[in-house]
């Protein structure tokens, strides 16, 4: 956490023309372009979005949660930018506050732990997170299982969803167990080319009613579920599920697992749904 205060707030507010909800002349498009080029953050995470979901919001809390010397060459960066687009922030007084404050916080580490940045995610380990997974459907049938769990444990530690003793093949499907946000959740996941049925839904819910009430569900179907199945499955269960298509998604738009599975949760705590597609919940 920065050494950021209020009345900084308001001295940086003035420099960058924030009062409105705007940050300089930038449009959401050019200001994730600009910090993930200067600073390699992912300014549209949902970390910096606890004041609002305006640019200048955003930026407010991103200034806040990260370390002192984050925070001072965010603002080196943005009087930069400011300084050749020819943006008329404030005036003299509010350029020397505005320096005054960047001096301080490269001059003082805070003794407060920091918020980690959100980086822009490595797109090209990405694309090879997304050729393993259409490869699967290349692979031989008795080929796949290997293939998909090899994806799965890839596509997990990437994004911090470590399986607590790896992920493990069992018949033609795969299980495990990983943690997110405090919250534990039994993995299933099913490779075979047939659409997965009620009967193998029921059978996973099952094995999470023998668990702590705490405990979820995150059946992943490569090829998806059968509506027939989705239906007689019903609806308020622990388990939510995710499809191939979800996965293709969720790498052609570069939207993180994790806040993936948050949505999904969510989105089954409000409706009862256990599948809504990646599609739907991220318009």
């Amino acid at each position: 956490m920065s050494d950021i205060k209020t009345l900084d707030i308001r001295v940086i507010d003035e420099a960058f023309g924030m009062a409105t909800g705007y940050v300089i002349d930038f449009s959401d498009r050019t200001m994730a372009q600009f910090f993930e080029e200067e600073l390699d953050v992912d300014i549209d995470a949902d970390v910096y979005r606890d004041e609002g979901d305006s640019k200048a919001k955003r930026l407010r809390c991103f200034l806040r949660k990260v370390d002192n010397l984050t925070a001072a060459k965010t603002l080196r960066a943005l009087l930069n930018y400011r300084d050749i687009s020819g943006f008329k922030g404030g005036g003299d007084q509010t350029n020397g506050l505005i320096l005054t404050l960047i001096g301080r916080l490269e001059g003082r580490q805070s003794d407060q732990p920091s918020q980690p940045i959100t980086p822009v995610r490595d797109r090209a380990r990405l694309g090879e997170l997304r050729d393993d997974l259409l490869a699967v459907w290349k692979k031989q049938p008795q080929e796949r299982g290997v293939a998909f769990e090899r994806f799965l444990k890839r596509a997990f530690d990437y994004y911090g969803l470590r399986a607590r003793d790896g992920f493990r093949i069992r018949g033609e499907q795969i299980d495990g167990s990983f943690d997110l946000d405090g919250a534990t959740y039994l993995l299933e996941a099913k490779w075979e080319a047939n659409k997965t049925p009620a009967a193998d839904l029921h059978t996973f819910e099952g094995k999470l009613s023998q668990k702590a009430s705490w405990a979820r569900g995150l059946f992943v179907s490569y090829v998806g579920f059968t509506d027939v199945g989705l239906h007689a499955f019903g609806r308020g269960k622990r388990t939510v599920c995710m499809s191939g298509q979800d996965f293709d998604e969720m790498f052609e738009r570069i939207i993180p697992l994790d806040e993936i599975i948050r949505r999904k949760v969510r989105r089954a705590a409000e409706t009862g749904d256990v599948l809504v597609p990646v599609r739907d919940m991220f318009p």
